[in-house]
């Protein structure tokens, strides 16, 4: 006689018990109230005691290391320093770069603001031909000019009060005209040096186009107090024909 084939036991049921009463928190995810106490929900056993997400962190979190959520204390030796470098830094920076930010701050500033022309206060020549004294130079009139007996002469513009020379304005020759000019001698080359008010030098070597017409030079220096013009090469010159040089002009900002 074979044994009996086992049959497995049938599961015990348990009596459903009461509904739980209703005033309980409800689900997050179905709504089903629960009582309080209960960490999963009687019906679709989602998590009742949801965590609360954390905060945004502020955009100066999001760079590392500062973008790392850690615990109190952790790290913030590390951070601390870094920002401490970082500022030092910048402060260096800026102390060695200063004199270049300066004058692009300067320059842009000369670019877009307005200029104006300023007169000098006073006018000399280390040398002067007859006829042609340094104060030609400044009369506002190209018909007349300082006349430089040789090369190496030099004229000086003094100004009362220091300000900021974006730009001197030079007419060579004796006339605006052709062929006045080409008879007469003017300066194809010359040392343009500016003096600020603590006594510092600027030197710029200047080349003028062989033609009659303005020759513009552009400085950007600040608390100008003098300007001394001089030349250095020339060309027609000849017995009797000084180096002419019929007006000067200088411009500020305003």
């Amino acid at each position: 006689m074979q044994p009996a084939k086992p049959v497995a036991r049938r599961p015990a049921v348990r009596p459903v018990a009461a509904d739980e009463s209703s005033d309980g928190p409800p689900c997050p995810a179905c709504g089903t109230p629960n009582l309080a106490g209960r960490k999963f929900c009687r019906r679709c056993a989602a998590p009742l005691q949801v965590r609360e997400q954390p905060a945004a962190l502020p955009w100066w979190r999001t760079v590392w290391p500062f973008r790392r959520r850690v615990r109190g204390g952790s790290g913030r030796t590390l951070r601390r320093t870094l920002l401490v470098l970082a500022l030092a830094g910048l402060v260096l920076a800026g102390f060695l770069f200063f004199p270049f930010g300066r004058y692009v701050f300067e320059d842009v500033r000369d670019k877009l603001g307005k200029t104006a022309e300023i007169s000098p206060t006073g006018v000399t020549a280390s040398a002067a031909a007859p006829g042609h004294p340094a104060s030609a130079a400044i009369d506002g009139v190209t018909n007349k000019y300082w006349g430089a007996p040789t090369l190496g002469a030099s004229l000086t513009c003094s100004f009362g009060t220091p300000f900021r020379l974006v730009g001197v304005v030079v007419h060579t020759g004796v006339s605006k005209e052709p062929q006045e000019f080409r008879r007469g001698a003017r300066p194809i080359r010359a040392d343009l040096f500016v003096t600020t008010k603590d006594d510092k030098v600027h030197k710029k070597v200047v080349t003028f186009n062989d033609k009659p017409g303005k020759q513009e030079i552009r400085t950007g220096i600040s608390d100008v107090v003098s300007v001394r013009l001089v030349l250095r090469e020339a060309t027609g010159q000849g017995e009797g024909r000084p180096i002419a040089v019929g007006e000067v002009e200088f411009f500020k900002r305003t």
